[in-house]
């Protein structure tokens, strides 16, 4: 009886354990059945319905397992890999904030001893105050920020620059990493885990440093091949030759290296250094790179060409990298720089006695440059249209080489400046020798040509913020180009019949398409191409399209970005463009001469429209008188120069084109940057239409006005008829509203921004439009008609019908309301309204 137990008992748990393996709870597969599985994983990590049941179809040894249990065992690695990738992410993201902890916590203990120095220093003047008196000088207060003067050893002595090397060394290690120099947080650039690193500039000290540390994912000695070639990513390097280079102790070397580095403008000589370049280990396993100018006359290989230049001093400067647990490195870079400001302009020297233009420039470039190439080089970054990283860079550094060529015209690069008297608001100068094919390749060779002829000029700008302007200047072109222009010097690149397309006229569309390259990681610099979009006017070939193509970089659109240079440079190029084609640069450099001040983000935000719309959009109630002052101080340097390659038989004839060509820019670029300018938009300031009319507010108000009071009802509602707020709903309102002048041949002076929409245009084009062109035949009539109504009862209203637009497109409208709009002082008439209800495009 207790056997007959036992084998119902071991019967009932042996069913037991069937059921659950058929509920599919307990399944422990084979090795051969998990390495089936994972080949098919590896093909499909979440295969359909179908696909499991023709698996176990398809592999005998699954057959003994339902599909539900497959589905589970797929969910399950599906959840593993998840793990794994998150566990391997975390790995990562921990060692990156451990060494950015170390790198933080170094940076207080230096801070706190920076401190320390300061109070003995507060405790030893407060004494020396009560001991001496007034007019006693103690030359032991001097602050310590200030860098000794050194005597300069011979160059030609071996040991006695192995001398010069250690000490340069020794003064670097206590700015990178000491408190030999009074370093300040960068405005603008906070530390934190999005930041590429922690910035600093100097307080007070001789000339002019900033410094950088931070974390990037590549070893030392990469990072220090990376920035001993500066002409890599410094852009304002001309040139760097290394004449003399031996070895020193510990594996070390010491170089002589001259460098020369281009002027920003047109309005200042090129720098030009002769230093000494200490590279060595530290006992620690530390890579140092360090330098400083040396005495004497090294000029380089032309003494000639060295005359074009003012001698600069780099101070003890360089970079320390230090190597990080599990891989990377930690930099610190320093650059101290005399760049002999007394050489300049008296207007320019803000731009050569700047810490922030140096750190921007210098500093912050070289840190995120070796960011980019550790990000290129792990494959996180993908760049468009097939192109190599490193090609898009190559792309990127000859457009800013050839535009730095235009605008400094060195006479050993074979620039001959044409009929300069000084009088002369644009320079001329003349390059025959100029290599324009840039490629071993003689069927791209442009031999045909005569040369590169160069337009160019710098003013300064008042209240414009550099990277509003060049932002607009990339996004409407039409509003200061020449299609025209743009043609010819895409054409006489193109050896061929139709070198010069005069012979061809053709019909610019006002489209321009943007599409983009690459940028860097933080997107300071944009690489792309913009394509023009033409017609040709030949009736044979009416249907031929004529676009053009521009390579363009556009850098320095951050407001925030204190000191940075803002550009936009761009050069035309073949629609297929190959690695090596030639590029005859173009553009415009704007750099920012005085600080920017902290409250300058509560006049023009960030975040602002960038079509000159934005002129009439209402400021900040709260805004003070000194606020607006403080934004009247800000100036910049603007730098055009614009290249056209010419036939050696039209030089002349091109000349004069080029001249007159870039003043009419820089009138259209006045025109913009007025419309843009903080000054126009600052309620405080006083917004203005254009000269010798009235504010915006005010014209805002008499066209309501006098709407009410013509056609006996509101433009707006009620609540909305009160101060700036009656601009703000003007503007935004949804009918087309324009206002234009009471001449001969009126022209318009206001739109909203339906209006503007409706034509197509700007608030500066605007007032090339006259009202006789927006009208068709019908229109006109109708107008014409009413017209003596309108003018005896005040008000009139036209028929539906259509109009057009600057693009030549039409528009439909249901009906338009015509007014006349009164001064609020004497009741004169000061313009005409008109209201298109109901519009759209046919």
């Amino acid at each position: 009886m207790a056997m007959a137990v036992a084998q119902h008992r071991e019967s009932s748990s042996s069913g037991s354990i069937d059921k659950h393996l058929d509920a599919g709870k307990y399944v422990r597969y084979t090795a051969e059945q998990v390495e089936a599985l994972e080949r098919v994983y590896a093909e499909c990590p979440k295969p359909s319905s179908l696909r499991r049941q023709q698996l176990i179809r398809e592999c005998p040894i699954l057959s003994n397992i339902e599909p539900k249990q497959i589905k589970v065992w797929f969910q399950n690695r599906r959840c593993r890999e998840k793990q794994r990738k998150e566990a391997s992410r975390l790995q990562t993201v921990n060692r990156k904030l451990t060494a950015m902890n170390k790198l933080l916590m170094e940076e207080n203990d230096r801070l706190q001893k920076q401190v320390s120095q300061l109070v003995c220093e507060n405790g030893y003047m407060r004494q020396q105050l009560h001991t001496t008196s007034a007019a006693t000088t103690d030359a032991s207060c001097d602050s310590v920020v200030t860098t000794p003067q050194h005597t300069m050893r011979d160059a030609n002595n071996p040991a006695g620059l192995l001398s010069i090397a250690e000490e340069t060394l020794t003064e670097f290690l206590s700015k990178a990493t000491g408190t030999a120099v009074d370093w300040v947080q960068m405005p603008g650039m906070k530390p934190g885990p999005d930041s590429v690193g922690i910035f600093a500039i100097s307080q007070s000290c001789s000339g002019v440093a900033a410094r950088a540390c931070g974390l990037v994912s590549l070893e030392p000695t990469k990072i220090a091949e990376i920035l001993k070639d500066r002409p890599s990513w410094f852009r304002d390097c001309r040139s760097l030759e290394v004449f003399t280079m031996f070895p020193a102790g510990s594996g070390g070397t010491i170089e002589l290296v001259y460098t020369q580095t281009y002027a920003p403008t047109t309005l200042a000589p090129a720098r030009d250094f002769w230093t000494l370049r200490y590279t060595t280990s530290l006992e620690n396993g530390s890579l140092v790179v360090c330098e400083r100018s040396l005495s004497g006359s090294g000029s380089g290989p032309n003494p000639a060409a060295a005359a074009q230049f003012v001698r600069a001093e780099t101070l003890p400067s360089g970079y320390l990298i230090r190597p990080c647990e599990g891989g990377g490195s930690i930099i610190h870079i320093v650059d101290h720089l005399n760049l002999e400001a007394w050489s300049v302009p008296e207007v320019l020297r803000p731009l050569y006695e700047s810490s922030k233009v140096v750190a921007q420039k210098m500093t912050i470039a070289a840190l995120r440059y070796i960011r980019q190439i550790a990000q290129e080089t792990s494959g996180e970054v993908v760049y468009g249209l097939g192109r190599q990283p490193a090609v898009l860079r190559t792309f990127s550094q000859r457009l800013s080489r050839g535009f730095n060529d235009a605008v400094n015209g060195f006479n050993d690069d074979g620039w001959t400046v044409l009929n300069c008297d000084g009088a002369e608001d644009v320079i001329i100068a003349v390059n025959s020798t100029k290599n324009l094919s840039g490629t071993s390749n003689p069927a791209s060779s442009l031999t045909f040509l005569g040369g590169i002829l160069c337009a160019k000029a710098s003013m300064l700008l008042q209240n414009v913020p550099p990277a509003l302007l060049v932002r607009f200047l990339r996004e409407h072109r039409s509003e200061w180009a020449d299609f025209n222009v743009d043609a010819y010097s895409a054409a006489s690149l193109k050896a061929g019949t139709y070198a010069y397309p005069g012979m061809r006229p053709t019909r610019f569309t006002g489209s321009q398409i943007i599409m983009p390259l690459g940028h860097t990681i933080e997107h300071e610099e944009m690489l792309e191409v913009i394509r023009l979009e033409g017609h040709s006017l030949a009736q044979e070939d009416a249907f031929v399209s004529r676009d053009i193509h521009l390579l363009q970089i556009c850098s320095g659109i951050d407001e925030n970005a204190v000191g940075a240079c803002s550009e936009l440079v761009f050069a035309p190029i073949d629609e297929m463009f190959p690695d090596d084609a030639p590029l005859v640069p173009s553009g415009f450099r704007i750099i920012p001469l005085d600080s920017k001040p902290g409250d300058k983000k509560d006049i023009v935000a960030s975040n602002r429209t960038l079509d000159l719309t934005s002129g009439f959009e209402v400021g900040p109630a709260t805004t003070t008188g000194a606020d607006a002052s403080s934004s009247q101080n800000t100036r910049s340097v603007l730098t055009i120069a614009f290249q056209f390659p010419f036939d050696s038989s039209l030089q002349d004839n091109v000349a004069v084109m080029a001249r007159q060509y870039v003043r009419s820019v820089i009138s259209s670029v006045q025109r913009v940057a007025m419309a843009i300018s903080p000054s126009g938009i600052s309620p405080a300031v006083g917004a203005k239409l254009s000269p010798g009319s009235p504010e915006a507010v005010t014209l805002a108000h008499w066209i309501c006005q006098s709407y009410s009071f013509y056609l006996g009802s509101d433009l707006l509602r009620s609540d909305s008829l009160v101060g700036d707020t009656m601009l703000k709903h003007l503007w935004h309102h949804q009918d087309a509203i324009l206002c234009c002048s009471l001449k001969t041949l009126p022209v318009f002076i206001f739109a909203n921004q339906a209006g503007l929409d409706m034509l197509e245009t700007t608030l500066v084009a605007l007032q090339d439009i006259t009202l006789d062109k927006i009208f068709d035949e019908s229109g006109r009539k109708a107008l014409c008609t009413d017209f003596a109504k309108l003018m005896e009862q005040g008000f009139a209203y036209l028929p539906a019908g259509i109009c057009m637009s600057t693009m030549g497109r039409h528009v439909s409208y249901d009906q338009a309301i015509a007014w006349k709009v009164l001064t609020g002082e004497d009741n004169t008439v000061h313009c005409l309204a008109f209201s298109f209800i109901n519009w759209s495009f046919v």
